[in-house]
């Protein structure tokens, strides 16, 4: 019995000390930047995970999990291989191309043939029949070769080349849409600098009948240099940017019949420095939608042209503000009713739905409420029900002010107008309808939820199947702490929402050193109702380090109105550098803060952000990082620059005001700008004039330059960009 009590304790012993090991183990693990920041060699471990390429295929969804693509219908109990890598090099072979040695990007050419898949590779485009394992359509692309539109209804590819249009058929015959030859001119691509929802300049017609394209001619807009270091003798490499107040490119819209090879140019006539926005085909084919915007932006039509003869035929309706308009998403016109079409707008202060019908007659407000429509998905097969989501509150969706940090899918019965939301999670959501709308896929995160897959059955809103249920990739490190919250605006009223992000096992009886992360402009929040609400992988690695991290979204951010937004028109860097400093008044009011280690750091317009706040109250902040600052707007592009500040010559004490030069005297702190030397956004002439401007005022930045990179430095040199960042806060903070 003695001798089983000693065995006993002893195994004791070697069991405690193990757990004491293993758990020492585990307080050892330490999160470093290649593990946190994208670029970095084992970022990819601590993302949740996710299923690759999932989407729907018919009424199957599809994605790939290794070398085996997983196909099933939402009431299957399990997916089946549909098709694997072998598979697929088996088929390659026996067509006579190229063999892949990893599963490739699967895309749906023909949504109503889902056995049909497409891929890219090498200078192939590959059609094949799953089921059968056999090529339909092979297409052979030169590199050189770019924008490629695909047209499901005559499965023909256009593409720009050199800045011409150009049409390949199922055949590989290639066939010339524009032929210009002057430097200068533009087919084919995306204009005005990819604002107002833009982001292509190629458009089929439903039925593949003709092709409507851009042609944006920038002769008059002046070269801008940028400068290629690595030719053996550096070599100008100059593009095309149009700066505030100076003379912008003229657009033009092509229609290109592919019976008889002829082009119409559609007469949008006088002036011709205007944008030319949201294009769609009416859904006969006869007609073509452009949303126009005026240089002032203040001013918006919807007008209607014939594709026939270029005739403007009908201008629809006019949306004007004292202050600007900006159209996002063309008209979206109903699958079983080809007369009336839906239209997105802020004309009551939020961004909602209206329904027209194809004369300009508004037939009906949609939605309405103090909340913002941030996504329309799509229809059900017969048109009777609208599917979107916003930020409406889930529990009072009728009346209630939206909640920035939540996002939910609804559906709106267009006869009744009674609207009900289809998620029973909480969070943020992104749906994708099947094509016959009976289901969706929705993904869930949340800001204790990494990332739910599931899926949807719509007619009672019943969850048929759960996909992915993704653990916490942090699950075995000690984690900071992230916290959300609400404070006051400056204007001693507005709500904002703000994020901190404190070490793990905060001493409230310490002081600690604060880095305030922030952007500040429009079309973009920093606080987020998303997994650890939307925490930076670079907060995290600070937070871990002893700093606290804070972010607040002032007025000027997404999501919360036209009011909220446009509060910054014509004196940028004012009211969203008092919200910020209110955010700070809070920090100091905190006990473990202290008040004299206060950092700030930011990119693009937080960037601006950054660098303002440093010179405007140097008794605040101890030092800053700035990365791609704009310093002066005058030197921004004219679409963002112009909507949010007006021409220089009508607002030039707000220009004057935000132009961060006539600061340069001030700066105290330490300061460190960062600029990619190719940067096409933020040019780097800004952060060159304000070191000018140092210069002459006798104060002393700190400044380095990515030498091969633009607005964004991404790829493997992102951790070396934020451990410069985090050296820097080391040594000044």
């Amino acid at each position: 019995m003695k001798k089983s009590n000693r065995f006993v304790s002893a195994l004791y012993v070697v069991f405690t000390a193990s757990l004491m090991m293993t758990s020492l183990g585990a307080q050892e693990k330490t999160l470093t930047l290649q593990d946190l920041i994208p670029g970095g060699r084992n970022q990819f471990r601590f993302v949740p995970r996710n299923l690759k390429q999932l989407q729907w295929c018919g009424e199957q969804y599809i994605y790939v999990k290794g070398d085996s693509l997983l196909a099933a219908l939402p009431a299957d109990k399990s997916e089946q291989v549909a098709l694997t890598l072998e598979q697929l090099n088996r088929m390659l072979e026996t067509a006579g191309y190229p063999s892949i040695g990893s599963m490739p990007d699967f895309s749906v050419p023909f949504p109503k043939q889902p056995g049909v898949l497409a891929f890219q590779y090498r200078n192939f485009r590959i059609h094949f029949d799953r089921k059968a394992l056999a090529v339909t359509a092979a297409y052979t692309l030169e590199p050189q070769w770019e924008n490629f539109e695909f047209c499901e209804a005559n499965g023909c590819l256009a593409f720009t080349e050199k800045n011409n249009v150009r049409i390949l058929s199922p055949e590989n015959r290639a066939s010339t849409v524009t032929d210009e030859t002057e430097d200068g001119i533009v087919c084919g691509a995306s204009v005005h600098q990819h604002e107002f929802g833009i982001r292509k300049g190629l458009f089929w017609s439903p039925q593949g009948a003709a092709l409507a394209f851009y042609r944006m001619d920038e002769r008059m807009v002046a070269d801008y240099p940028l400068v290629n270091i690595h030719a053996r003798v550096a070599k100008a490499e100059p593009f095309k940017y149009p700066m505030a107040g100076m003379k912008s490119h003229e657009v033009t819209v092509g229609v290109y019949h592919l019976s008889g090879g002829r082009t119409v140019w559609l007469k949008t006539g006088l002036p011709k420095e205007k944008y030319l926005t949201n294009i769609v085909w009416t859904p006969d084919e006869k007609s073509i939608c452009i949303a126009e915007l005026n240089r002032e932006q203040n001013e918006c039509r919807l007008v209607r042209y014939s594709a026939q003869t270029g005739e403007r035929e009908a201008e629809l309706f006019t949306e004007r503000n004292e202050k600007y308009v900006e159209p996002q998403h063309p008209a979206l016109f109903l699958p079983n009713d080809p007369t009336r079409f839906v239209w997105q707008s802020q004309r009551d202060g939020y961004n909602h739905l209206y329904l027209y019908d194809i004369h300009g007659k508004l037939l009906k407000q949609l939605t309405s409420g103090k909340w913002v429509v941030t996504e329309v998905l799509g229809f059900d097969e017969k048109g009777a029900n609208l599917y979107f989501s916003a930020t409406a509150p889930r529990t009072d969706g009728a009346t209630g002010e939206g909640n920035p940090l939540e996002n939910y899918t609804w559906q709106l019965n267009l006869k009744t107008g009674v609207r009900t939301c289809i998620n029973a999670k909480s969070g943020v959501h992104r749906v994708t309808l099947s094509p016959s709308g009976l289901y969706a896929i929705d993904r869930t995160v949340s800001p204790v939820t990494p990332h739910d897959i599931d899926v949807l059955r719509l007619k009672d809103r019943r969850t048929v199947k759960s996909l992915l249920s993704a653990p916490d990739p942090f699950r075995e490190y000690g984690m900071p702490d992230v916290a959300t919250g609400t404070l006051t605006a400056a204007d001693g009223q507005t709500t904002l929402y703000y994020r901190l992000t404190t070490p793990p096992r905060l001493d409230r009886t310490k002081k600690y050193p604060v880095i305030v992360y922030v952007y500040g402009g429009p079309h973009a929040r920093m606080v987020t109702g998303g997994w650890m609400n939307g925490v930076g992988g670079w907060d995290i690695y600070m937070a871990l380090r002893g700093y606290v991290m804070f972010t607040i979204d002032g007025r000027g951010s997404a999501d919360r109105g036209f009011a909220f937004e446009s509060a910054i028109h014509r004196q940028l860097g004012v009211c969203e550098m008092e919200d910020q400093l209110k955010g700070v008044e809070w920090l100091k009011s905190q006990p473990f803060v202290d008040g004299d280690r206060i950092g700030v750091h930011g990119w693009s317009y937080g960037g601006f952000m950054t660098t303002n706040l440093m010179l405007t109250r140097p008794d605040v902040f101890r030092a800053g990082v700035a990365g791609g600052p704009v310093i002066d707007w005058s030197h921004y592009e004219i679409m963002y620059g112009e909507r949010y500040m007006d021409h220089p010559k009508e607002n030039p004490e707000g220009y004057a005001n935000a132009d961060l030069r006539e600061k340069a005297g001030n700066l105290k702190g330490r300061l460190l700008l960062i600029h990619g030397a190719i940067d096409p956004v933020v040019v780097w002439q800004h952060s060159l004039l304000f070191l000018d401007a140092c210069i002459q005022a006798g104060t002393f930045p700190d400044y380095f330059v990515y030498p091969r990179h633009k607005h964004n430095v991404t790829g493997k040199d992102r951790p070396h960009l934020y451990e410069m960042i985090t050296r820097y806060f080391d040594e000044h903070l």
